[in-house]
Formats: C-alpha cells, structure tokens, sequence
C-alpha cells in the first residue's frame, strides 16, 4: 500500500523525516538494519531513486551508515542521535511559534498557553 505525500515538500525529505521520526521514537533502536532500497520503496510505492535518495540525505546527516555489503544502519552514535532529537525538537518548536506569530501573539502569550495547556494535558 502506497503512502500519501504532501505536495508542498520533495517525498525523499518527506520519508526522511518518518524515518527520522521512527529514529527519535526508538522504532528503529540504534544499530537496527534498515530495509532494503527495493523493499522501502514498495512500502512507500515511490521509485528506489527516491529512497537512495532519502538514504543518502540520512547518511550525509551522520544518522545512519551504509556498511557495503550489509546495508544501512542506525547509527550507534548517541551524541548524534541526541542531535537529530533536539533538532526535530527545534524545527516543531520555529513552527509552532511563527504560527503564533502570525496570530499576533507575543511570546508571554505564547508560554502562557503552552503552559496552561501542558496542566490541562494528563498524556505525560
């Protein structure tokens, strides 16, 4: 079954993002194998360029390695895999505030709300 993808962005940052996610979420523990090229790109119902692609970005990013041979894996790297989480950390955090700044709401405004919202949230 083939995934959907926005328009608005190019589908290898869009499955490097998911697995990026899957990285951070500990779905994919470090030095876990990830899948083939042919086999992400029939998950995904993309073209294997496309994941080479996407594999490629996470390579350059130092999130996994390529071993020849045996495939690509998730980097055992703490320090990096720290990185990659407080980076995504940061881009949800630009978002979040340039959507509310567009609002118009200052940044007392701002932390109130996610305060008050965090006290109303029992999710933890």
């Amino acid at each position: 079954m083939a995934e959907e993808f926005h328009s608005s962005q190019p589908i290898y940052l869009q499955i490097m993002e998911r697995v990026c996610q899957q990285i951070v979420r500990k779905e994919l523990a470090p030095g876990a194998k990830l899948p083939s090229v042919r086999e992400m790109a029939l998950t995904f119902g993309v073209n294997p360029n496309t994941i080479q692609r996407t594999y490629q970005e996470l390579e350059r990013m130092e999130v996994v390695l390529v071993k020849r041979g045996q495939g690509t894996f998730v980097t055992e790297d703490t320090a990096k895999l720290m990185n990659l989480k407080r980076d995504m950390q940061r881009q949800i955090i630009q978002s979040y505030v340039n959507h509310l700044r567009e609002l118009g709401f200052s940044n007392e405004e701002m932390k109130q709300g996610l305060s008050q919202f965090l006290k109303e949230d029992h999710d933890d």
